[in-house]
Parts: C-alpha cells; structure tokens; sequence
C-alpha cells in the first residue's frame, strides 16, 4: 500500500471532492482518480461512493480513515525527527475558539514568533469540541479549549487559568445599579447567546432554567465582537468570559453587572495528543504558552 495513495485518500475526504484535491496537491485531476482507484483494487473494494455529483465514504472507507490519519501522523513526525535540529523551525498548526484567539494568544504568539521567525504558524478557529477531536486525529499540533478540567486517555489537558467570567450590560441599564442580581431579575431581559454548544452558555442557561428562567434562543451570535457591539447599542445583555470584555470595561463601554459566576466558570487548557512527537518549535511553544499563564493567574488573582 503506498504512502501517497493514502494522503491522496485523506486529501479527497478533507476537500470532498476529486477536483479540489487535485488543486490541491497540484495532480491532474486522472492522477488522483487513479491513485484512489489503484487503493480500492488493492484493498479489493469501494471507498467512495458518487451519488449526484457527491463524494461519500463507504463503510470500508470509514473504517480505512483513522488508519490513514495515524500513518499521516507517524509519516510527519518520521519527517520532523529527521529534518530536526536544536533551532525551532518548520509549521505549527494551533487552533483556539474566537474568545481565547483573540484575547489569550496574540501575546503569545508574536512573542513567539520574535524569537523564532522561521517558525511557521497555522491558527485555525473551531468550537471546542471540533478542536479536541482534530488534535485527537492528528490534524492540529496544539488546540486551547475553554472547558470544565477533564480527563482524556489520547490528550494531554493542561489547565493554565480558570477563567471568570462577566454578565455585561449596556452603561445605562437599569441592573448596573443594582447591588446584586439574581436570576429573576433577568426574567424580562433579551439575552445576546454566544453560538449553539458554547460550553459556557450552556452553565449560564441552565444556571437560569433552574431558576425557572428561560431566555429566547433566537438571537444567537458566532463573533464575541457582534455581541460587545450589539450590547453597547442596547440590543440586550450578554454573558461572556471576562478577558473578552476587559478593554471594553476599562474604558467605559460597557457595565459588568453584579452577577456571581461561581458556578458558571470555564478553564483555559492547552491540549495536545500524549503520542505527539515534540519539536524544538512544539515545545519552545508549550513552555511559551505556560509562562504566559502564570501572568494571566496573577492578573486574576487566582491559582492552579
């Protein structure tokens, strides 16, 4: 079984599409077909089926990609331990969600990438649970979650910070005043919802249902940005982890209401996969990240 017919296996099945993964790796478009077809005679059966104009996975095709993927992985961490040497270099894929991509990491990085400037970076954005089972099929070298701490027999879970986290209003609304608010105060209020599957709106949103408060889940946002700016205009409340709005506090654009969030905290965590081959870039990168928690504990108040 040849190498390249798998990653042109798993190139089809990341595009989708025979064309696209002939873009993709610069084949002729008869080269990719070829190849798959040269790895369904050799495994004597199917792994896509066409149905109009679709590529799908058969069974045998599913059950051939896990596979796949670890022989991509051991075939990159075979190339790196060779082409390695003491100075940081090659590509590291890192993902995060919006929240901790744009708060937590770009100190991170561009310190990261002043001392190791030829280093390559890949930042993909994802949901939490997207990222953690990309990390776990190889595909992301390092992903930062915002989750409850967890164990996970394929990852490493390092929890660098637990995170607070801040019921925003807008500067003139009624419950700024108010010394302490409580679930029923919200009863009546358009509440701004971070996307579907949001680990910490779920807390919140069951925090409420217990206290026989149901929000309207019709208005429901993916960029943080949009919530901040739609609760500056009055639009609603929203509920978000502190370091997303600090800015926004410290210059007066928004009011943090009095709402205890001891049971609706989250913990940043840097995951990565136990089999993951650690390169000078990969670990220069891990103690950079741990360093910078130590200063976002500190900020907090808070330790781990």
């Amino acid at each position: 079984m040849e190498s390249r017919h798998l990653f042109t296996f798993l190139t089809v099945v990341e595009t989708g599409s025979f064309t696209r993964a002939a873009h993709k790796l610069d084949y002729a478009q008869s080269s990719i077909t070829a190849q798959i077809q040269a790895l369904e005679q050799e495994l004597n059966t199917p792994l896509f089926d066409r149905i109009n104009k679709k590529i799908l996975l058969t069974d045998a095709g599913r059950r051939l990609l896990p596979y796949a993927q670890e022989i991509a992985r051991m075939h990159d961490m075979a190339r790196d331990v060779v082409r390695s040497s003491d100075e940081p270099g090659g590509t590291l894929n890192i993902g995060a969600p919006e929240s901790l991509a744009a708060s937590r990491l770009p100190d991170i990085i561009r310190e990261f990438r002043n001392r190791y400037p030829n280093v390559r970076m890949i930042l993909r954005p994802g949901n939490c649970t997207e990222l953690k089972e990309q990390v776990r099929r190889g595909e992301l070298d390092i992903v930062f979650t915002l989750l409850p701490e967890e164990d996970d027999r394929d990852l490493h879970m390092e929890t660098l910070v637990e995170e607070r986290m801040t019921l925003i209003a807008p500067m003139d609304h009624p419950l700024v005043l108010q010394p302490q608010v409580l679930p029923e105060h919200l009863r009546l209020e358009t509440i701004l919802h971070t996307e579907t599957g949001c680990l910490y709106r779920n807390l919140f949103e069951q925090h409420l249902n217990r206290h026989g408060i149901f929000t309207d889940p019709s208005l429901e946002f993916w960029s943080i940005e949009a919530i901040k700016q739609c609760v500056m205009a009055g639009l609603g409340l929203s509920f978000l982890p502190t370091m997303t709005v600090r800015r926004e506090l410290e210059e007066g654009k928004l009011a943090a209401l009095a709402w205890n969030d001891d049971n609706q905290r989250v913990c940043t965590q840097m995951v990565y996969h136990l089999k993951k081959w650690q390169s000078p870039s990969f670990t220069a990168f891990v103690e950079l990240a741990r360093t910078h928690a130590v200063r976002w504990r500190d900020e907090i108040g808070v330790g781990i």
